[in-house]
């Protein structure tokens, strides 16, 4: 591999085989106290030559930058009118240890130093989690059975040397571990739609467990027998709920859950009931990272798939996996059994949302701006919405807007809320990570105390009604399918 070197840097750390898994990267920033690290990654996107390519900075704490970082990178950017490349610097990424070059730079000599990054990352697991427990749980006399596919990500790796070499899964537990640049084809996102391989092997019920990982590994997929799915929101509840399962928990105690504003609000009934704080920020991570930087957050959890907590900065797909292994290893019980179990003790937050995707930027953002003129008149606030038998009352509509409790930074235009008087919630964001186009993601969010097992998409129904006919969606884009992630 040719290195990009800069005068100010003496030393480059690059993962074995130039690979390593987001929550690895920070854990490695933490490990050797680097300055930062750049993450090269197409994330839950497709990849390949005709797939996405992002560029990633984490700071000095293994978290992503944040916003004040990224402005002066981006302003810096625009005065740079040449670089310098060192074609003769010829790292060997297949040998561990440290390699030295004698270049025209201050540090003499520079160093590129290749490492473990998957036993980096399995030593802080260790100390996180019970690995006995664990063991005896996947591979004991009365074992589960377990299924995990990596989707060709590189959270493969990481998978078989902790799962299966060490904890004492079968190998064949773990399917897609082998890393492609083009994931195989597929768009590496862990949800229901694009993990379908996974649920369709669980379906039979001859799985007790199953997970599937991101491109870069730090998204997760919980499935229970016969593919019963947890959604994220409802994941780090129970995570929470269950979080003493953990021992890292016993000796740290635990200082504050937090959730991006989208996420259901299952969580916040966890914290009400254990009289742990809980925060509500922008999505993001770097937001999360503040938090525990600031020792007020131990777990966090977006409806993005994303879980963790505050051993590194960044969300952490195989630590929620071995977070829910804790729980089944202690209390005995099936994902499903332990989840309903959940929605009878706190009641059940149906939760949906829709993504239209590769909308003209144009039209999405007229339509964001005409909605938030709607929504914040004062003749919207009480406004009723009747949908069959159910009649919602407006409590409270806004554009997202949070003051981070550390630095007293703002963050406006976070997505825009509409908030029932029953606690019902309907939010209108911008987002996406990829390259084509606009997405607009509609959320919901309904809390029920009694109805607790019943579909989600029929529950949510008349929401879903109200959401469309204030936004008009389909006719402002002319879109007509979006894409569901229950």
């Amino acid at each position: 591999m040719t290195c990009v070197t800069f005068p100010q840097v003496g030393r480059v750390i690059i993962g074995h085989h130039g690979i390593m898994s987001t929550p690895a990267v920070s854990c490695v920033i933490r490990k050797y106290k680097a300055i930062g690290g750049i993450v090269l990654t197409a994330s839950h996107n497709p990849g390949g030559p005709e797939g996405d390519f992002g560029i990633k900075f984490d700071t000095a704490n293994g978290g992503p930058s944040n916003e004040v970082i990224t402005a002066k990178i981006f302003q810096i950017s625009k005065t740079i009118e040449e670089f310098a490349i060192c074609p003769g610097l010829l790292a060997d990424l297949t040998t561990l240890g440290k390699q030295t070059f004698d270049l025209e730079n201050k540090f003499k000599p520079f160093t590129v130093e290749i490492v473990d990054s998957v036993e980096s990352y399995a030593n802080l697991l260790r100390n996180i989690f019970d690995f006995a427990a664990l063991k005896e749980l996947l591979s004991g006399d009365d074992h589960i059975k377990i299924r995990l596919d990596a989707m060709h990500g590189v959270a493969g790796p990481y998978v078989r040397r902790i799962l299966c070499e060490e904890l004492g899964c079968p190998a064949n537990s773990a399917v897609n571990c082998v890393p492609l640049e083009d994931f195989g084809g597929q768009r590496p996102d862990p949800n229901p739609t694009y993990a379908a391989e996974l649920v369709d092997s669980m379906r039979d019920g001859q799985y007790d467990f199953g997970a599937a990982f991101d491109g870069d590994g730090d998204r997760n997929m919980i499935l229970g027998k016969h593919g019963f799915f947890v959604t994220p929101c409802d994941s780090v509840a129970v995570i929470a709920d269950n979080i003493f399962c953990i021992p890292y928990f016993q000796h740290t105690g635990v200082r504050g859950f937090a959730r991006s504003m989208p996420t259901s609000a299952a969580l916040d009934r966890v914290a009400k009931a254990t009289k742990i704080e809980l925060y509500e920020t922008p999505s993001g991570w770097k937001f999360f990272s503040n938090l525990m930087d600031a020792g007020r957050l131990s777990l966090c959890g977006e409806e993005s798939f994303g879980t963790g907590g505050d051993h590194i900065r960044e969300k952490d797909g195989l630590w929620a996996v071995l977070a829910w292994l804790s729980i089944l290893a202690l209390r005995k019980q099936s994902v499903e059994d332990i989840l309903k179990e959940h929605w009878r003790k706190y009641g059940r937050n149906y939760y949906t949302r829709y993504d239209y995707e590769n909308i003209d930027i144009d039209a999405a953002c007229e339509m964001m701006e005409d909605l938030e003129i709607v929504i914040t008149e004062k003749s919207f606030l009480k406004q009723r919405f009747a949908v069959e038998d159910k009649i919602y009352q407006v409590e409270k509509a806004d554009n997202f807007e949070y003051t981070d409790p550390i630095d007293s930074t703002i963050s406006r235009n976070q997505g825009l809320r509409i908030i029932f008087s029953d606690g019902s919630r309907i939010i209108f964001r911008l987002s996406g990570t990829g390259r084509d186009g606009a997405t607009v993601r509609i959320y919901i969010d309904s809390h029920e105390k009694k109805m607790i097992f019943e579909n989600t998409q029929v529950m949510l129904a008349p929401l879903a009604t109200i959401a469309l006919k204030i936004s008009q969606l389909h006719h402002r884009t002319g879109r007509r399918g979006p894409s569901v992630i229950t």
